[in-house]
C-alpha cells in the first residue's frame, strides 16, 4: 500500500496526553443550511386541555395487573371528543401495545412509570418496516400510526422490561440460525419490539420521556415527517446488554428535529435510515432534512449513523453541539453494495469526541455476514417465509446495488482517547466523494486509514498519534492537499 501524507493535516507524534473536553468549539453553520434547518421539527401540538385520566376508564396502578384495555378507552375517549389531555396517577402501570389518535396529549407524569408486558401476544402484529424492508412485525409499546397533531410527553418513565426479547433473539442466533448459515435473517425472525412507533403522521412531538430497556429500536419514526423529539432520555442497558436497542431512528423521515436528548444504548444512539437492497428502492423514500443538535450518546454503536440502510437515499442532515462519550464510533456512514442510494449534504458540526472507537468511520461493505443474503442448502425458495424472499430478491442490474456517498462536511471537532482517526473505504466503482474537514483536533492511538476516495479537503485539521504512524491513504485520486511521501 501506498503511504501518503496530507498537506492539509498536522500529524504530531508524541507521549498520550489525557486533555479535558474541549469546549466552546464556535458556530459554524451556512446560512444556506440555516433556512431549511430552522423549518424542521412539529408545526402544530395538541390545543385541547379536556382530561381523560386513564383510571377513570380502570387502569390499575399496582404494576401487576395488565391495563392495556384501559389505557386505550381513555385515548379512544380522548379522540372521539376532539382530543385533549390522557393522563395518569401516579404509579405503576403494565401495558401492552397503545395506539394513540390526532389531536391527543398522552402526558405521563412524574411519578407515572409505564412497564412493557413481557409477553408477545399483548403486541399484536402489524403492517411496518424493520430493518429496512416492509414486513408484519410486533407493534410497539406506544404507538402513532396514520395520525396527525399527537404530543406524548412528561417526566415519567416508560420501561419496555425488553429483556424477554433479548434472550430470544440470541438463543436463536446462537443454537439455530449462525449453525446453519442463516446469521442474515436471525433479526427478521426475532420479531422483537419495539418502545415508541411514528409511522405514517405528521406533527408528533415527543417531549423530556425517560425510556429503558427496549426490546428492540427505541424510537422509530417511520415514513412521517414534521416530528420533534426534544429532551427524552435513553437507558437500554440497566437490565444488561440488549442487542439492537438502537436510541432514536430516522427512517424514510423528512423535517425532524432531535434536540435535548441523552442516550445509553447498545447499538447506534442516533441513526437515519432510508431502507434496505431490492425493497428499499422499491420504496424509495427518503431520509431528508433532519436537525439532530444539543445532545449527548454514551455507550452506543455511534454518535451519528447514517445506514446501513441508504436506499432511498439520505441528504440534508445538521448534526450540531453533539457529545460522544464512550461510543463505538464518533460519526459513522455504512453501507453495503446491494443497497444502492446516495448519502449526501450532511454536515457534522461543533462536536465533542471523548473516548471513541473510530472518529469517523465510512464503509460501503459494512458486516457482510449480515448484510447479504444467501439461501443455504437444504431450503427450498417455495416454502420459505415472504419477508426471507423479500431479503434474497436481487437488485438489477447490479450497479442500482451500489451506494454513493460525496458531499460530507467535517468542521469545529474535538476528540481524545479515540482509538483510531478515521477508517475509510469507498468502492472502485464509487469513491467516497468531496469529504470535507476544517477546525479539527483528535488526541488518538492510530491515525488511520483511507482508500477509493477522491476530492477530499483538509483545513486547519491537527491529529496527535500514539504510535507514530501517519495516515495511510490508497487508491484515491483528487484529494487536493495529498502528495506521495
Amino acid at each position: 500500500m501506498c503511504t501518503l501524507a496530507l498537506r492539509g493535516i498536522v500529524v504530531v507524534f508524541m507521549c498520550w496526553i489525557v486533555a479535558p473536553v474541549y469546549a466552546n468549539v464556535g458556530d459554524s453553520i451556512p446560512a444556506d443550511v440555516l433556512k431549511w434547518a430552522n423549518k424542521t421539527g412539529a408545526r402544530t401540538k395538541p390545543s385541547a386541555t379536556r382530561v381523560f385520566s386513564v383510571n377513570q376508564y380502570g387502569a390499575v396502578k399496582d404494576g401487576q395487573t395488565l391495563t392495556t384495555a384501559a389505557i386505550q378507552k381513555a385515548i379512544d375517549a380522548c379522540a372521539a371528543k376532539g382530543g385533549g389531555i390522557v393522563n395518569f396517577e401516579p404509579g405503576n402501570y403494565v401495558t401492552g401495545a397503545i395506539f394513540l389518535k390526532s389531536n391527543v396529549h398522552l402526558q405521563i407524569g412524574k411519578g407515572v412509570t409505564l412497564l412493557g408486558s413481557q409477553s408477545f401476544d399483548d403486541y399484536p402484529e402489524i403492517d411496518t418496516r424493520i430493518a429496512g424492508i416492509e414486513m408484519k412485525w410486533p407493534a410497539a409499546l406506544i404507538n402513532i400510526i396514520g395520525q396527525q397533531n399527537v404530543m406524548v410527553s412528561g417526566e415519567g418513565k416508560v420501561n419496555a422490561r425488553g429483556k424477554f426479547c433479548w434472550d430470544k433473539y440470541w438463543t436463536m442466533r446462537r443454537q439455530e440460525y449462525e449453525p446453519k448459515g442463516l446469521r442474515w435473517i436471525v433479526d427478521y425472525d426475532a420479531k422483537r419490539v419495539r418502545t415508541f412507533l411514528v409511522q405514517e403522521s405528521t406533527d408528533i412531538t415527543l417531549k423530556n420521556v425517560t425510556f429503558s430497556n427496549a426490546g428492540f429500536w427505541t424510537v422509530q419514526l417511520l415514513y412521517s415527517k414534521y416530528i420533534t423529539v426534544d429532551g427524552i432520555v435513553i437507558r437500554n442497558n440497566e437490565d444488561g446488554k440488549g442487542p439492537s436497542t438502537d436510541g432514536v431512528d430516522v427512517d424514510s423521515s423528512s423535517w425532524v428535529l432531535v434536540e435535548n436528548c441523552d442516550i445509553d444504548c447498545n447499538d447506534d444512539d442516533f441513526c437515519l435510515k432510508a431502507g434496505r437492497d431490492w425493497d428499499g428502492l422499491r420504496v424509495n423514500r427518503p431520509t431528508e432534512y433532519v436537525v439532530i443538535r444539543n445532545c449527548i450518546a454514551r455507550k452506543g454503536g455511534g454518535l451519528l449513523t447514517l445506514g446501513s440502510e441508504t436506499s432511498g437515499s439520505i441528504r440534508h442532515v445538521l448534526a450540531t453541539n453533539l457529545v460522544a462519550m464512550g461510543t463505538g464510533n464518533g460519526f459513522h456512514i455504512k453501507s453495503a453494495t446491494t443497497r444502492g442510494g446516495t448519502v449526501e449534504d450532511v454536515y457534522f458540526i461543533n462536536n465533542q469526541l471523548d473516548s471513541v472507537g473510530n472518529a469517523f468511520h465510512f464503509t460501503m461493505n459494512w458486516n457482510p455476514t449480515y448484510s447479504y443474503s444467501k439461501l443455504p442448502e437444504g431450503y427450498h425458495y417455495d416454502s420459505i417465509p415472504a419477508h426471507w424472499k423479500t431479503m434474497l430478491q436481487k437488485v438489477e442490474p447490479t450497479a442500482k446495488g451500489i451506494p454513493t456517498f460525496r458531499n460530507i462536511y467535517v468542521s469545529n471537532i474535538r476528540a481524545q482517547g479515540v482509538k483510531r482517526v478515521i477508517s475509510a473505504t469507498g468502492l472502485p466503482e464509487s469513491s467516497l466523494q468531496n469529504f470535507q474537514f476544517t477546525n479539527v483536533t483528535i488526541q488518538a492511538a492510530a491515525a488511520g486509514d483511507i482508500s477509493y476516495a477522491a476530492g477530499w479537503k483538509f483545513d486547519r485539521v491537527t491529529i496527535t498519534t500514539q504510535d507514530k504512524a501517519p495516515l495511510k491513504v490508497s487508491n484515491s485520486a483528487n484529494m487536493g492537499d495529498v502528495v506521495a511521501q
